[in-house]
């Protein structure tokens, strides 16, 4: 008889196929079927992560050196997803090459891990001492897309399972890290000749290094270390910005640097 353990595997192992498919054909899968609404856990999105990894063979290490985390608010649990290694690119970036079915754009800060760390450290870790892994941080966008049909009307747990429709990175310059007062960080987003973007303050947990410690406690329950040189980057100041094929993207952070991508 099938157990209910069996079944979240079922439903781990159609998520992944689908969206293997979908990465190698470039034809989005349909989140509505037969399978994909079988997904009931953050733990299940999780493991569609590592199975895809695994099958596309998206990492050269052991463990992914570059992760997404965030949270659209206080209230919410913070979710993260290892990246894959192709698609993060050093600022200036061209993705005129890079296939998308959608060009969403986030303005983002990414932080950069300075020591290795193990389970038993996280365990000791507070909220004020996550602070001290950190050694570097630098602007970062995210490109957003969907493998989905259904794109952002995806169910929540099937955008997860999608790398939180992550498409691909690109990083400004690395300077080292410092704690700012972030409500009065100003931040300005480009996307072609579309007005700006301005916004200050606008992190949805006030504070990009919020996501750590959660970040840490998630990815240390699935590898036995996290090396040190692994980035995360911690969620968007902008909202998701619409982006056209030919437009320039640039994001800017006063004090602290800037990036750009050529779509």
């Amino acid at each position: 008889m099938t157990t209910w353990s069996d079944e979240m595997d079922e439903a781990v192992n159609a998520v992944a196929a689908a969206l293997q498919q979908a990465h190698r054909s470039g034809v989005a899968a349909d989140a509505l079927q037969p399978g994909a609404a079988a997904l009931q856990t953050l733990a299940q999105a999780g493991a569609v992560h590592w199975a895809l990894g695994r099958a596309l063979d998206w990492w050269a290490t052991p463990v992914p050196l570059r992760w997404k985390a965030g949270a659209p608010d206080a209230g919410s649990p913070v979710t993260c997803a290892p990246l894959p290694d192709r698609g993060i690119w050093d600022s200036p970036a061209d993705a005129r090459a890079w296939p998308m079915q959608m060009r969403g754009v986030e303005a983002e800060i990414a932080l950069r891990l300075g020591q290795p760390v193990t389970a038993a450290q996280v365990a000791r870790l507070t909220p004020e001492s996550v602070h001290g892994l950190v050694d570097a941080m630098a602007v970062s966008i995210e490109l957003v897309d969907s493998r989905w049909q259904q794109a952002m009307d995806a169910p929540d747990l099937l955008r997860l399972a999608d790398l939180q429709s992550h498409s691909a990175l690109v990083l400004g310059a690395w300077q080292p890290y410092r704690r700012l007062d972030w409500q009065a960080q100003a931040c300005t987003a480009r996307c072609g000749a579309a007005p700006a973007v301005q916004r200050q303050g606008s992190h949805s947990l006030g504070d990009p290094a919020a996501v750590l410690l959660p970040w840490l406690r998630q990815a240390t329950a699935q590898v036995a270390a996290i090396p040190a040189g692994t980035v995360v980057t911690t969620g968007t100041w902008v909202g998701l910005l619409q982006a056209r094929p030919g437009d320039l993207v640039q994001v800017a952070f006063a004090g602290i640097g800037q990036a750009s991508v050529q779509l």
